[in-house]
């Protein structure tokens, strides 16, 4: 199994600050992937530039409006799942993250089952078990694009201070 740990001070608020991040060259998609996480977390306070960030990182394959609809159901009131991913977020602090943030993307042996495809997983500090984002390469640049990740909305435990039995 290989581990990829990714450290980011701030996360981006729009898609000029994801194209200024180093990992946004997109040539592996362990960077992919952490910065999936990354994006995510900025559904809360501006969905339209989570759209427009998601779209960076899904290439020529951008959202469809049922992507858009799928986001809307899953993060509308749940704001705080993509952060449950970084390390330090767990349901007994509301999912607020260590600083700076860190997320970790990992293999299992069934990671990379054709060329130019790839499996990773992703724990979540509210869930049992590391969650499966897909990524596709696009031969002509070697860029790593984001193919499907809605198994990182899937719910998780509520936080602390939404449980009335915690």
């Amino acid at each position: 199994m290989q581990q990829e740990t990714f450290t980011f001070e701030s996360l981006p608020k729009n898609a000029d600050e994801l194209r200024a991040m180093p990992e946004a060259v997109l040539s592996s998609p362990f960077m992919t992937a952490a910065l999936t996480v990354a994006v995510l977390c900025a559904y809360g306070e501006n969905p339209a530039a989570c759209v427009d960030m998601l779209n960076f990182l899904k290439g020529p394959a951008p959202l469809s409006p049922r992507d858009v609809q799928f986001l809307r159901d899953r993060l509308a009131n749940e704001a705080y799942k993509p952060f449950s991913y970084f390390a330090g977020a767990a349901p007994q602090s509301n999912y607020e993250p260590a600083r700076p943030y860190t997320v970790t993307v990992s293999t299992n042996p069934y990671s990379f089952p054709e060329p130019n495809q790839a499996k990773l997983f992703i724990a979540s500090g509210g869930a049992d078990s590391p969650r499966p984002v897909s990524f596709r390469q696009k031969p002509s640049t070697g860029q790593w694009f984001l193919n499907e990740y809605s198994s990182l909305l899937l719910s998780i435990r509520i936080p602390a201070a939404a449980d009335p039995w915690a």
